[in-house]
């Protein structure tokens, strides 16, 4: 086997096999070189790149990233409802010459993220710059893009419940003046699609350059097929595969069982559906009873055998989920207020019994002090007035300043107070409470549930929704955002914490690993996407040393909630308040009332 101590030979500088675009496509991954990029991802990371600035890049949060074309290109969008296509350039150049008018001050940039960081590597080690950029014609938040295989194509889903589908042809990665190329709605767009009704989240892109999967807070994940066409607006979309009662932000699917899908939201289970019907007994082989009427079938349940200390009942959400593209069995699942956990789709499902004994695997989280639970109005139903909104809005401003007032007591109250004192009798009262039962609403109660092999702790995730992550080749390593910035890498073996790295100024929520290259794209609420790759020296973005202090700070905020649910949505209230009003007022109708439901639940 080769040196795997040599990070030279892990492909710190421009790999070969990226200097021409035929060659990575079909580059076959060697045993010693999955061996070696595990190697690296084990050790120390540390920052490498910053993709944009202050004037140029994105001008909002960043929300989707993902890699493309077999990690040629990154695409990027967000809350400025642009989509950005960045490519490794060979000629090692940066994003900051992609454009002589503003070069100066793109260099700038660069330059001082160097200075501020002697120890990170050089940027030229990873020359991104930005080809393309898309104005998706979108009104409101980007919350994912993908680009479909074997094609040029870019499907983007929003909050506008909108999913639209891009293409430049070849021009989409490459571009032949050396700086960004602009297009407009009109130059790109080539498909609106509007059968979702509520806020589209993700999309999941299949072995087609023209199937994929979309999932809303309808409660519905539909397949999209661009071969044919229909007209949304009088009735005649496809029949979804999936109808679930309550809300869904996440979808998993992994490549090596594309006939297996998770989906999870606002519910304590996540939910595991197969859509093999033709010429098989499917749900006698998986032991579930039938439903006629059902597109597909739902197998089996994912869920915790209790809620964390805080949590209240019928408030569970998951806000992250992924299929392991190396096993294709292994699932995650990220629940708000709570930990990371990892599932099995082989692993035989248990019955739970009402006992009301202590009986969780699972370390409990430390107990979280109650918050204003008022819901949103919906996106369906009777459409609401301008009074109607304005109510709202009071009512929920009301809310949230009495419950942020408590919520500083109790933080001040409970700063006085040791660890050790969070496992008192109350608490051992509270886990009866906590602890699900048979009785518990769902809309697949007869499917049996799977419980969880590992849990992994440490970060908050209580702001934002948060998507969690595999990396490593054979997916050896667990990886998740968290709301103070910083984003944990955990082994998936043993469930213990690997490295903690400072990659947002504010909130992390995505974390995407090239596919072949010991190097990560991490972006959040900041306007800017971080690169992350094997440290030469001791890091500068690690922040490993502080770790116990850290996972304190972060125990302590999910406790409380108190940097998440009012804090943040007090904030986007008085942010977005006025502008609202005066949307509806000026009869700004059914926009007006999604975006100020947006505002409030984002």
């Amino acid at each position: 086997m080769d040196d795997i101590d040599n990070l030279d030979d892990l492909h710190l500088r421009l790999p070969s096999s990226l200097r021409t675009s035929s060659t990575l496509k079909y580059a076959p991954v060697h045993r010693a070189k999955r061996a070696r990029l595990a190697r690296a991802l084990s050790g120390r990371l540390d920052r490498v790149g910053v993709l944009g600035g202050e004037d140029w890049g994105h001008t909002g949060c960043v929300n989707a990233v993902s890699w493309a074309q077999d990690g040629e290109l990154l695409i990027t969008s967000g809350d400025d409802t642009k989509i950005r296509v960045w490519r490794m350039d060979p000629s090692g150049s940066t994003g900051a010459d992609a454009s002589s008018s503003s070069g100066s001050s793109r260099s700038s940039s660069v330059t001082a993220e160097a200075e501020k960081s002697p120890n990170v590597a050089s940027q030229e080690e990873y020359p991104f710059a930005c080809q393309s950029v898309i104005s998706t014609g979108h009104t409101q938040n980007v919350f994912n893009a993908q680009m479909l295989p074997f094609s040029t194509r870019i499907a983007s889903v929003s909050g506008d419940r909108q999913v639209r589908v891009f293409d430049v042809g070849e021009a989409v990665g490459r571009s032949p003046t050396g700086s960004e190329m602009e297009y407009t709605t009109r130059e790109s767009c080539i498909r609106v699609l509007r059968c979702h009704t509520g806020r589209t989240k993700r999309i999941i892109t299949e072995d087609s350059p023209d199937l994929f999967l979309t999932v809303a807070e309808d409660g519905q994940v539909r397949q999209h097929d661009l071969r044919t066409s229909h007209s949304c607006t009088s009735g005649a979309c496809p029949a979804p595969l999936v109808t679930l009662p309550h809300e869904l932000s996440t979808i998993a699917l992994s490549p090596l069982t594309p006939y297996q899908f998770v989906v999870g939201g606002e519910s304590p289970y996540a939910h595991l559906f197969d859509r093999r019907h033709a010429g098989r007994y499917l749900r006698a082989e998986w032991g579930v009873p039938p439903d006629a009427d059902s597109a597909t079938t739902c197998v089996r349940r994912f869920g915790r055998r209790s809620r964390a200390k805080g949590e209240r009942k019928g408030y569970e959400h998951i806000t992250g989920a992924r299929m392991s593209t190396w096993n294709g069995h292994e699932v995650l699942l990220s629940y708000n207020s709570d930990g990371v956990f990892l599932y099995s789709t082989r692993d035989e499902p248990e019955i739970l019994q009402d006992n009301r004994a202590p009986h969780s695997i699972l370390t409990p989280n430390a107990k979280r002090r109650r918050f204003s639970t008022t819901k949103s109005p919906s996106s369906h139903g009777e459409p609401l007035t301008g009074p109607d909104v304005e109510m709202i809005v009071e009512d929920q401003l009301e809310s949230l300043l009495a419950d942020n007032i408590d919520a500083m007591d109790d933080v001040d109250e409970e700063s006085q107070e040791d660890e050790e004192d969070d496992d008192d009798d109350e608490d051992d009262e509270d886990e009866f409470d906590r602890m699900f039962t048979p009785e518990d609403a769902d809309a697949h109660q007869a499917v049996p549930v799977v419980y969880p092999r590992m849990r992994f702790t440490g970060h908050c995730n209580v702001e934002t929704v948060k998507d969690v992550n595999f990396l490593g080749p054979h997916d050896e390593f667990v990886t998740s955002g968290s709301d103070d910035g910083n984003f944990f890498i955990w082994r998936k073996s043993t469930g213990e914490l690997v490295d903690i790295l400072e990659g947002d100024q504010h909130v992390v929520n995505v974390i995407e690993s090239h596919p072949h290259l010991p190097l990560v794209a991490v972006s959040g609420i900041d306007t800017t996407v971080k690169l992350f790759a094997p440290a030469r020296g001791v890091p500068s973005f690690s922040r490993w040393n502080n770790a116990e202090t850290i996972k304190k700070n972060n125990a302590r905020a999910s406790r409380t909630g108190l940097s998440g649910s009012a804090e943040l949505q007090f904030a986007h209230l008085v942010l977005n308040y006025e502008q609202a009003l005066r949307g509806i007022r000026d009869g700004g109708g059914e926009q007006s009332e999604a975006q100020l439901t947006q505002c409030i639940n984002q």
